[in-house]
């Protein structure tokens, strides 16, 4: 019978100092690591897009989050062949507001950031509109006003309440005026989920990006081992266990 030639291994003799160190350490470690765990995630932006294609005729209701409660409301305001607006309110819920007087809504290109340092106004902002004068069933004259006046593909900024929070949002609209009528469409609307978090308007999809958080440079296994080890150094998995060791021995041959 022939006997296997494969040296048999010695196992390593350990000081009784290590081995206190080493079991301390684990258990520290192990407690670290569910902490860790334990310790509350930040949520994920997330951007929730609806796509559209309504025109307002009379009143149009818009529940940007879909929870059953209406934010926000496009409607006419007209008299005969005096004037004719729509308008959006929002109760306590705002909209980016343009003008001296913060009476227009802003008619935004796609891009645009919307958060706090907006101009937001509460309760309602004109659209467009026109005005002019009558002579019996003849209009004498039109003036046409207001930053929706026949654009296409612009954004409406929202800042409106959802469950005690403020949240933002946009909505974008083609308004096209002819003859003196108004044909406004909504195509499409969105709004961030996580509170006070800005949006960018034309986005439909959630970046789920958190605001990056300066960390610590990783430990490099060339960086000096203070003794005893540290809870970093048996982080750094077997690399760190291995200079730990070579050092202990060392001292211990001094």
């Amino acid at each position: 019978m022939k006997h296997s030639s494969r040296p048999t291994r010695t196992p390593a003799n350990l000081s009784k100092s290590m081995h206190h160190q080493l079991s301390a350490y684990a258990l520290a470690a192990s407690a670290a690591g569910v902490g860790i765990l334990a310790l509350p995630q930040p949520a994920a932006a997330k951007i929730v897009y609806t796509p559209a294609h309504t025109h307002i005729n009379g009143d149009l209701s818009l529940d940007l989050n879909h929870d059953g409660i209406v934010d926000y409301e496009f409607y006419e305001h007209k008299y005969n062949s005096v004037f004719w607006e729509i308008w959006v309110r929002g109760g306590k819920n705002q909209v980016l507001a343009s003008g001296p007087h913060a009476s227009f809504a802003a008619a935004l290109p796609a891009g645009v950031r919307l958060g706090a340092k907006r101009k937001w106004a509460t309760g309602y902002g004109i659209m467009v509109g026109w005005s002019g004068t009558s002579t019996g069933n003849t209009n004498t004259g039109t003036r046409h006003y207001g930053p929706w006046f026949n654009v296409h593909h612009r954004y409406m900024g929202f800042k409106f309440l959802m469950d005690g929070h403020f949240h933002y949002g946009w909505a974008r609209l083609n308004v096209t005026m002819a003859n003196d009528l108004i044909d406004a469409v909504l195509t499409g609307y969105a709004y961030e989920t996580i509170p006070n978090k800005p949006i960018i308007t034309g986005k439909t999809k959630g970046s789920d990006e958190i605001d990056s958080i300066a960390q610590p440079n990783p430990v490099s296994v060339t960086t000096p081992i203070p003794k005893p080890a540290t809870l970093g150094t048996l982080a750094l998995g077997m690399p760190g266990l291995s200079i730990w060791r070579r050092k202990e021995s060392a001292e211990s041959a001094q």
